[in-house]
Order: C-alpha cells, then sequence, then structure tokens
C-alpha cells in the first residue's frame, strides 16, 4: 500500500505523521539508519519519542519509506533555500533600439549610447533596421545597411553578435550580446 494522504496541508505536499495512510512503513532514524518496517503507530510514537516528525520520503514504494526528522526546520531550510537562489538568479531580457538608413548622426550617437548601457546592464540587444519602402532595401549598391554594420562594429568591445544580420520583411535585425567577463 502507498503512502496516500487525507488531509495534507496545502502549501507542502509531504506526507507527515497522522497525513500518512499506510500500515506498515521503512522507518529509518534521523542519523539515516534502518530500523526496519514497522507499524504506522508505532513508527509515529518512536518519532515522537524523540522530539521529531515521520516524513514520508518514498511515498510510491513497495513499502513506503519514512524518516524521523524535524520537519518545520525542513521546510525553513528548504525555503531558505529556495529565497537563496531566487536572489541570486539572473534575469536577462532583450532590449531592442530601432534604426533606420537615414538616421542622423546625433540620433545615432543617442542610439548606440543606449544600447551600449543595456549591454553594460547585462541585457541583450535587439538592433532593427527598419526600411520605408522596398525598392530602397533591395537596392544593393545602397550604403543603407552599413548603418547596421556601423552600429555592431561601435559596440564590437563590450558585445557579441549573437544573430549575424538577417533580413525579415522590411526589417533588418542583429541580436548582441554582452561579452563574459573575465573576473566572474
Amino acid at each position: 500500500m502507498s503512502c496516500i494522504s487525507k488531509n495534507v496541508d496545502r502549501k507542502s505536499d509531504a506526507l507527515v505523521n497522522e497525513n500518512i495512510e499506510a500500515d506498515v512503513v521503512l522507518v529509518i532514524d534521523e542519523n539515516g539508519t534502518s530500523l526496519g518496517e514497522q507499524s504506522l503507530q508505532i513508527a509515529i510514537k518512536m518519532a515522537e519519542a524523540r522530539n521529531l516528525d515521520l516524513v514520508c520520503v518514498a511515498p510510491n514504494a513497495k513499502v513506503p519509506v519514512c524518516r524521523f526528522m524535524d520537519y518545520s526546520k525542513y521546510r525553513y531550510e528548504m525555503q531558505r533555500k529556495a529565497r537563496e537562489a531566487k536572489k541570486n538568479q539572473k534575469i536577462i531580457s532583450i532590449k531592442e533600439i530601432r534604426l533606420t538608413p537615414v538616421i542622423s548622426s546625433n540620433d545615432f550617437e543617442t542610439k548606440l549610447r543606449n544600447g551600449m548601457k543595456f549591454l553594460e546592464e547585462g541585457n541583450k540587444l535587439k538592433v532593427t533596421l527598419t526600411f520605408n519602402r522596398r525598392a530602397r532595401m533591395l537596392n544593393t549598391g545602397d550604403p543603407n545597411f552599413s548603418v547596421l554594420d556601423n552600429y555592431i562594429a561601435r559596440t564590437e568591445e563590450i558585445a557579441t553578435v549573437e544573430q549575424k544580420p538577417t533580413l525579415e520583411g522590411r526589417n533588418m535585425s542583429a541580436l548582441l550580446a554582452p561579452k563574459k567577463e573575465k573576473n566572474r
């Protein structure tokens, strides 16, 4: 018979003490030593004698495995580890800069500064060159593509090209990622 709970605490799905529904369980003490198969009532009394909880750690085993532990302390430690892991994770977002083939030099410099700021913050940067008319876009002799190439060249010191410039409809875009620091 497996450990199935009737009234399990909604916050956790752990099977503890009276929430365990099995006739016989394999008992492991707090040091990891096996105490053999015991009836559930005897196992709970053994846990209470040690001021610990009986926690079902392997409910799907042929004979459910239960362990003596201080469940509230265990749950606190797990929550603390989860908070610590969440604090240490780094969320990377993709920022986008839009350019046009006829952008003025001042606007280009402003967009370049903003893009460099995004990259220094650790975000990825999608640089999109938008064409107004299809005829201008198809003219390969036109220096319009140089705006995107110039942007990539100017950010070369702090960024790597993750996706080379590709043409998607009326837009040409490239994806830049911040370079990895050697200190880390």
